[in-house]
């Protein structure tokens, strides 16, 4: 990926969104593994982990915005050529 500057959208190639796709599925499967299995430490710990992520983040959101942005991943349009005009 190359740097952007603010307000440009990023531009990735088809590798690069696999594996970042790969790690928010990963990041979503320990979400909610730990939601149903970690006990009371393990909701601290992503009680943490929300509060780093922004102010107003709970917890119970982490794994929609994990798949929230898998989505933008799946269905973000392809990225427009820039053409220049010979006339």
């Amino acid at each position: 990926m190359t740097l952007r500057r603010t307000g440009e959208d990023a531009l990735l190639t088809s590798e690069e969104i696999a594996v970042i796709r790969q790690v928010l599925a990963a990041c979503s499967n320990v979400l909610g593994w730990a939601a149903g299995h970690g006990g009371p430490h393990m909701c601290e710990v992503l009680a943490e982990a929300a509060e780093a992520a922004g102010p107003g983040r709970s917890p119970d959101g982490l794994p929609y915005r994990v798949n929230l942005a898998i989505d933008y991943l799946d269905f973000a349009p392809a990225a427009r050529t820039r053409t220049r005009s010979t006339w």
